[in-house]
């Protein structure tokens, strides 16, 4: 059965028309029970995480100006959120959640958090909503707990995963994996380990065409022990900040190419939500709903897989 970790119980205070997405969050949940994608008991409440896992991949300084609300209004406006306390409750529920369902993932194979795929928080910054990058934590702990050698980064978000490439630059034994449309943010791309850029108005074909081209010799390449999929859903045509054209079924062909890759080679995966901004956001929560159906169903399969 699939275990998610959900945030939206720690609500954020947002001025009117602020485009953050805050209204996804409580309907996707209550689509997932009533699917059943996910038991009632395998829901769990994320809680803010330990500082000592942010420490250790932010800088203590960063940390202690985020917590103490003293940002400049210049790092307000990038990170493009206002400060609250509950703002930062939020993010370190978000990275928990991220944590908890990796360690999860290494015991049943798949498993998932309702928020994280903060993969534009740099090690001394925030960007774009992003106040602690989850997944370069959860690499750092899971590798010093000694249960992960070789991680992949898989980032199918809209947005190249800058923050995550920066603070893994020059480490060979993570694999930063990025697919994006080539002219949105951030306008500086940091080098990851395999950055494949995307035209504007890209659509199923295309873009179907470059994962199948990319990935599984990314994976056999690198020989992985744990993947990370950062599974955004903002490459759909009606996203408010995707310029890409994808469609509900290109999207949910991508998540049922990605787990079954992932099965083939027996990896271990978390997967995070990243971004969704549809236009009505009814949209995004449906294409959020798909990475759950794909992620359950490939768990089925598992479970047959491996029965007497």
């Amino acid at each position: 059965m699939l275990h998610l970790w959900t945030s939206h119980l720690h609500p954020v205070p947002l001025p009117e028309g602020h485009p953050f997405p805050a209204a996804k969050y409580a309907p996707m949940v209550e689509r997932l029970i009533a699917e059943e994608l996910v038991a009632e008991a395998h829901l769990h409440l994320s809680e803010p995480a330990p500082l000592e896992w942010i420490h250790r991949v932010h800088d203590p300084s960063y940390v202690a100006n985020i917590l103490e609300g003293s940002l400049t209004d210049a790092e307000v406006r990038i990170l493009g959120l206002p400060w609250s306390p509950q703002l930062v409750t939020r993010a370190r529920a978000a990275l928990y959640g991220t944590v908890m369902a990796a360690r999860t993932a290494l015991v049943h194979g798949i498993a998932g958090n309702l928020a994280g795929g903060s993969h534009h928080a740099f090690r001394d910054r925030a960007e774009a909503y992003c106040l602690f990058n989850d997944l370069a934590v959860v690499i750092e702990l899971l590798r010093d707990e000694g249960r992960v050698r070789r991680p992949f980064v898989l980032d199918l978000d809209v947005h190249q995963g800058n923050g995550t490439a920066a603070i893994f630059a020059g480490d060979p034994a993570v694999f930063t994996y990025s697919i994006h449309s080539e002219h949105n943010y951030p306008a500086r791309k940091e080098a990851g380990s395999q950055d494949i850029p995307l035209p504007d108005g890209c659509r199923d074909d295309e873009y179907l065409a470059a994962l199948d081209a990319t990935v599984p010799a990314a994976l056999d390449r690198h020989a992985p022990d744990f993947v990370l999929y950062q599974a955004g859903v903002d490459a759909l045509e009606q996203d408010r900040f995707g310029r890409l054209a994808l469609t509900h079924e290109g999207l949910a062909a991508r998540d049922e190419r990605v787990f079954r890759w992932l099965e083939e080679r027996r990896l271990p995966v978390v997967v995070t939500l990243g971004g969704g901004y549809g236009r009505p956001l009814e949209l995004s929560v449906e294409a959020h709903v798909n990475v759950w159906r794909a992620a359950a169903a490939a768990l089925r399969r598992q479970a047959v897989r491996d029965s007497p």
